[in-house]
């Protein structure tokens, strides 16, 4: 009567204290530069080491520029972070992939690329998108940065338990429709805070013909719908993905790893606290229109009014709408938009940039567009330009930046202008979150690339 997440956390478990948290052995750790410094400092303060150094990588990503990453960082906080994190590594005889190292990247895109993350592992980050990681069947959640000062002494956390939800999805999905929409989708029906307090794992039909990296995209998102990570069950498209990578088991013991894997799946009589069913069917490509993820709506369809709305949630959508210079009732199709940001670890993957060229190939950019294409790791550069996505794109105008998180968040060089509308396909959409006073419409890397050659919000599908 065992879910997934139950099977993972149970072999995880070192001690329990009654009515209290219980202690989890961690299995990797991955590091990166602006949450770590303070966890470093406290292991020198208490004068002891790391406790399984090989458990730990360390990059930064934050604030790494996207450009010139041969010369040294111009803005002093970003140089100041990511030289600390290389001096840590360094001290504490950790692995570290620096700016321009080949496996250098967004930590979450380099950690399944480089099969550093696998089925059954308890993963963590001091950074909230780790539930990326769940898509390999893995438990996987962010936590704080005195959390990673634990992890790193003691290879071990203090965590409670959190309840378990089981979103199902079944059907096909329409056309255009991709992982990030469905993710958005359950947002605007679940909003922020629909699966606070709870481990989630994705089921149907719908999830199971996603691809490794659709499952990343989602997993990645489970987090803006409050819960604490989610996760999908391995299955062949899991192990197809894993096989032959960098820091998968090999031979006997890829044989061996791959039995225990199968045994990862949730028990037909298991019972989950809570089940949430949706039909593929019901989703188009999506967009948000507000200040947090879900504010979002199908992109054929009108903002919402405030009709039926309580009065401290009127209060609060008015001010999100005027932040973004929107209307209730509104379409949103044919608005002119300034920027385009393709990338993040929801959405920096090679798939992402085969899809925004199959839109924008032999079209132009816009005039009126500025353009970030981010990769998410150096490995995705290498195989956009193996496949020639380098030469489609450079034909339509755009041009290709260095890995790094980029314009997901203002911590480094490419922030949004105040005013400016960024149709971006990362994660968040808060108040600021691009830069102070911009404004984020998230979407999908095909609404992304459909509005980068017309200049204005459009249905990729009239494209594709």
């Amino acid at each position: 009567m065992n879910t997934l997440f139950d099977k993972i956390w149970d072999a995880h478990v070192v001690t329990t204290v009654e009515d209290g948290p219980t202690q989890l052995y961690i299995d990797r750790l991955y590091c990166h530069e602006v949450t770590s410094p303070q966890a470093f400092a406290g292991l020198r303060e208490r004068g002891i080491g790391v406790l399984r150094p090989e458990k730990v990588f360390c990059m930064p990503d934050h604030n790494t520029p996207t450009h010139d990453q041969d010369k040294p960082i111009e803005d002093p906080i970003s140089k100041a972070q990511v030289d600390t994190l290389t001096q840590n590594a360094k001290d504490f005889g950790l692995a570290h992939y620096g700016m321009m190292h080949p496996k250098n990247g967004i930590i979450h895109v380099v950690g399944p690329e480089r099969g550093l993350t696998l089925p059954g592992m308890t993963i963590v980050c001091g950074d909230s998108h780790t539930s990326t990681h769940g898509a390999m069947g893995a438990i996987a959640f962010g936590i704080g940065t005195s959390e990673v000062e634990m992890v790193l002494a003691s290879q071990c956390i203090l965590q409670s338990r959190p309840k378990t939800m089981r979103i199902t999805v079944d059907g096909e999905l329409g056309k255009g429709v991709t992982a990030k929409d469905v993710a958005l989708y359950m947002m605007s029906k679940m909003t922020t805070s629909g699966a606070t307090g709870y481990f989630v794992e994705y089921a149907g039909s719908a999830i199971r013909n996603l691809t490794m990296e659709g499952r990343l995209t989602l997993c990645n998102l489970s987090i803006e719908m409050g819960a604490r990570g989610g996760m999908v069950a391995p299955d062949e498209v899991t192990f197809e993905y894993i096989k032959g990578r960098e820091n998968a088991p090999k031979g006997e013991e890829w044989e061996s790893a791959l039995a225990y894997w199968k045994t990862l799946k949730s028990d037909d009589n298991a019972v989950f606290d809570k089940e949430v069913c949706f039909n593929a069917a019901d989703i188009e490509p999506m967009i948000t229109y507000g200040t947090n993820p879900g504010m979002g709506m199908g992109i054929t369809q009108h903002i919402p009014t405030t009709e039926g709305m309580g009065e401290a949630a009127q209060v609060s959508f008015k001010k999100s709408l005027d932040y973004m210079g929107f209307g209730p009732g509104e379409s949103l199709l044919g608005k002119k938009i300034d920027y385009v940001f393709l990338g993040a670890c929801t959405n920096g993957r090679i798939e992402d940039f085969r899809a925004f060229a199959s839109i924008v190939k032999g079209r132009k950019k816009a005039e009126n567009v500025i353009a970030w294409l981010v990769p998410g790791s150096w490995m995705v550069d290498a195989q956009i330009r193996k496949e020639g996505i380098d030469k489609i794109l450079a034909e339509a105008g755009f041009a290709i930046r260095q890995p790094g998180c980029s314009a997901c968040l203002a911590m480094n060089d490419d922030k949004i202008p105040a005013e400016k509308y960024s149709v971006s396909t990362s994660n968040r959409n808060f108040e600021g979150r691009q830069g102070p006073g911009a404004r984020t419409l998230l979407a999908s890397p095909l609404v992304a690339a459909a509005a980068a050659v017309t200049g204005v919000i459009t249905d990729p599908r009239e494209l594709m």
